[in-house]
């Protein structure tokens, strides 16, 4: 009786309408290669190494980023990828570059300010001796106190945070629970934005615009600020662009802050981040009435006039299907205060690796495998919304090329290894994208989700209707400690784990490339 349920069922199996469709095909032998050549000779450790500490910052559009960006290229070359180039795209805006910085604090007891300059701030004229001004203001009429008092002085803008102990680990890997909460995801939302903004918001945003108004009017010598998230905290220092806020409007459709490195920008004051701990300190100091200097030296290098930025492309050509592409990629360029080795040398030495385990493993792909390297996604996926544009069109008038796109793969969520993707809503690409997770389920990826991730340069492929995805990666210290920081050092990075991102990325774009038809697409939002 149990022989005739079990003969039966497997009978069910195969004639069941699932099961009748062909399984999805994988070369287990070249995924063999790949795990072997990823595992046991990796070059990522050295090439993160060049990326982040020979050429270190990579700011969009300084030169530290162009020089890294021709060295990219170059190593493109060198593993054996074709049509190795530096794409420009822009204009982007002007070049900034820090040339000298130092802070010191003036008072009973004379110590070094952990602080850092912002991307895009002007410098001084030579070493500065100023006092210290708290702008203690909740309104506008109470700016009104500080009128002709600002001038030439060193002024504090941010309010005061509360400093924490770190209760919880500074450094996590993804759950169970929560790569379980990611499988079971819905349908993400269809909801978009509201663009109707709080009055909350408003008030905050309107007293922040007309705080900035006012001391741009009063002439300081620089303006201090400090946020108070973990990032900001414990010697590590969040630092981004220099800051000037728009007038906000009830639509929210113009970009809230100025785009300082555009050449048309207003004339800012010098701008400097502070550590969470010392900025309290000059807070506090200057409330209790002790009379507190700075002395500040701000050197920078900064263009006159908007020029273009580059993306760093290479590809290893297909043979039957040549014409039809597969992408992988992530963004090259970084903020300028540690050297960005998790956000984003290790996505762009991901990529790399992955190119160069293909070549090296002598596996011969059916479509063309292509690698970006973007520029300016920190800016707002400038670099790769301009190539998609250029190469691909736009989401109502798409050109030839986006027929013969296949896929696009992209890492950047800093150095944690991947535990699996987010598939932006595409259902259908489930069954795929399963088959080709089963041989690294021993790696810990297994986990496919629904739901979407943003901020990453996927969402430029997406935008437009192409297959873009981002893998999931473990946390490690990514949002506690090295995004934006001065942190984001060599050192923080797991090479292990960015080992087993470049050997997962080099199989899904072999996968990718081989498959008989390309990844279906989602279903366009009515």
């Amino acid at each position: 009786m149990k022989t005739w349920t079990a003969l039966f069922f497997f009978a069910f199996l195969f004639i069941s309408p699932s099961f009748a469709q062909e399984r999805e095909k994988i070369d287990t032998s070249a995924i063999a290669k790949i795990r072997d050549e990823g595992w046991n000779r990796s070059q990522i450790k050295d090439i993160l190494w060049y990326i982040s500490e020979v050429y270190g910052p990579r700011l969009a559009g300084s030169p530290q980023y162009n020089e890294a960006a021709k060295w990219a290229a170059e190593k493109m070359k060198s593993i054996g990828l074709e049509n190795a180039h530096l794409e420009a795209w822009g204009p982007f805006g002007k070049s900034w570059e820090l040339k000298k910085y130092s802070a010191t604090v003036l008072g009973r007891q004379i110590q070094p300010l952990n602080s850092y300059p912002k991307a895009w701030s002007p410098g001084l004229k030579g070493k500065v001796e100023a006092e210290v001004v708290y702008l203690d203001a909740d309104s506008a009429e109470q700016l009104q106190q500080y009128k002709g008092k600002l001038k030439g002085k060193f002024v504090l803008l941010s309010k005061p945070g509360e400093v924490e102990a770190y209760w919880k680990p500074l450094a996590s890997r993804e759950p169970d629970s929560s790569l379980l909460k990611l499988a079971n995801a819905d349908f993400p939302s269809g909801r978009g934005w509201n663009f109707q903004l709080p009055p909350a918001w408003k008030k905050m945003m309107m007293l922040n615009y007309e705080k900035w108004q006012f001391i741009m009017n009063e002439n300081p010598a620089a303006v201090l600020t400090s946020s108070f998230s973990t990032r900001n905290l414990g010697g590590s220092i969040g630092v981004q662009q220099a800051y000037v806020p728009n007038h906000p409007d009830t639509s929210f459709m113009s970009p809230y802050r100025v785009q300082v490195q555009k050449a048309n920008a207003p004339k800012i004051p010098p701008q400097i981040e502070v550590g969470g701990e010392a900025y309290n300190r000059l807070v506090r100091l200057a409330q209790r009435g002790e009379k507190v200097k700075l002395a500040v030296e701000l050197e920078v290098a900064m263009g006159t006039k908007d020029e273009n930025s580059y993306n760093i492309i290479g590809e290893i050509p297909g043979t039957d299907l040549k014409n039809e592409v597969v992408m992988i990629g992530g963004h090259f360029d970084s903020w300028h205060g540690g050297t960005g080795a998790t956000d984003n040398g290790t996505g762009s030495a991901v990529c790399l690796e992955a190119m160069r385990i293909l070549k090296a493993a002598g596996l011969q792909p059916r479509r063309t495998i292509r690698i970006g390297l973007w520029g300016a996604e920190e800016q707002g996926l400038l670099g790769s919304e301009a190539y998609v544009k250029e190469h691909f069109g736009t989401k109502d008038s798409l050109k030839p090329d986006a027929e013969k796109f296949a896929a696009y793969f992209n890492n950047d969520n800093g150095s944690g290894k991947v535990r699996g993707v987010y598939m932006q809503g595409n259902e259908a690409v489930r069954p795929i994208f399963r088959a080709w997770l089963a041989p690294f389920k021993d790696m810990g990826a297994s986990t496919l989700t629904l739901q979407n991730t943003g901020g990453t340069d996927h969402l430029s492929f997406d935008a437009i209707g192409l297959p873009g995805f981002q893998f999931i990666q473990d946390e490690i210290e990514y949002e506690s400690r090295t995004h934006h920081t001065t942190m984001d050092l060599f050192d923080r990075v797991q090479i292990d784990d960015i080992k087993q991102a470049a050997i997962i990325m080099a199989a899904f774009a072999y996968n990718a490339a081989m498959r008989d038809e390309k990844l279906p697409h989602k279903p366009e939002k009515k």
